[in-house]
């Protein structure tokens, strides 16, 4: 495996990762799985998962896929027990599991009048039930895997859950109103997590992407022949670097908050890592 950009030494350690089989997540697998961890790969889509385990093992790492909803408290904890099982209690907990619903979703930036009659998807088409689906899958999807693997951490010193923000969260995008709700929720919670964990031994954080282009939020960003969508020059416009991020460079975040030397004082804090994204007024 590479030597990792931090040199955080997770050798021994379990560490947990759900919504393993997508971009992002699989990308923090591999980090941890480098870094020394034995690592368990959480998805719905255990194809997926399992691929990006095949990929870690090649590399010298290790690591297992699990099939998982991460909505059902008794699937979760029977995945808990089965990665107990196999690596040992769970030291560190990604919670990567969310997305977007095109149901809670609306057509245009901005209402305008005309736009209850007309053919297009407005505030007020919006479906409860994708609303209520976003939330779940963002904010519950986070709540039950970290009862599931918390468990496994209390009272032993080094834990870590490290949950994943947005930019969404610190100013609402326009078009996906119940996704920036779901995604502020998860910066509240991992404060909260923060302070309830504080005495046993669990340090919780997070990390808020800013804009990175994935098979998630590909229709938004480009269009069908590969030229950026109009929504792409907006958020490269007001990204002060000017471009999307990769992958990698979520690393370095990642890894010094799990550093327990570096970061044993930090909890409840939630990193941007957008490309000034946050600090840009657009002027």
């Amino acid at each position: 495996m590479n030597k990792n950009v931090l040199d955080t030494d997770l050798s021994g350690k379990v560490a947990v990762v759900t919504g393993a089989g997508g971009v992002l997540c699989s990308a923090f697998a591999k980090t941890l799985a480098r870094a020394g961890a034995k690592v368990a790969l959480l998805d719905l889509n255990e194809e997926a998962a399992q691929s990006f385990a095949d990929e870690i093992t090649a590399e010298g790492g290790v690591a297992k896929a699990y099939k998982c909803n991460v909505l059902d408290k008794a699937v979760c904890y029977e995945v808990a027990d089965a990665v107990e099982k196999d690596f040992g209690k769970c030291d560190i907990l990604v919670n990567g599991a969310g997305g977007n619903n095109p149901r809670a979703t609306t057509d245009k930036e901005y209402f305008e009048e005309g736009d209850i009659d007309a053919d297009t998807k407005s505030f007020f088409d919006l479906d409860a039930s994708g609303v209520e689906f976003v939330f779940n899958l963002n904010f519950l999807g986070t709540l039950i895997p970290t009862q599931a693997f918390a468990r496994q951490m209390v009272g032993r010193e080094g834990c870590n859950i490290i949950n994943i923000s947005s930019m969404n969260a610190y100013t609402p995008l326009t078009k996906i109103p119940a996704y920036s709700g779901a995604k502020a929720a998860i910066s509240n919670f991992t404060q909260w997590l923060a302070v309830h964990f504080s005495k046993v031994g669990i340090r919780c954080n997070a990390i808020a992407p800013g804009f990175f282009s994935t098979k998630q939020n590909a229709a938004l960003l480009w269009n069908a022949d590969g030229t950026p969508t109009a929504r792409t020059g907006k958020i490269l416009a007001a990204t002060p670097m000017g471009r999307f991020g990769e992958s990698e460079e979520l690393d370095g975040a990642l890894l010094f908050l799990l550093n327990n030397k570096a970061a044993s004082f930090i909890t409840g804090v939630v990193i941007p890592i957008d490309g000034g994204f946050s600090a840009y007024s657009g002027v």
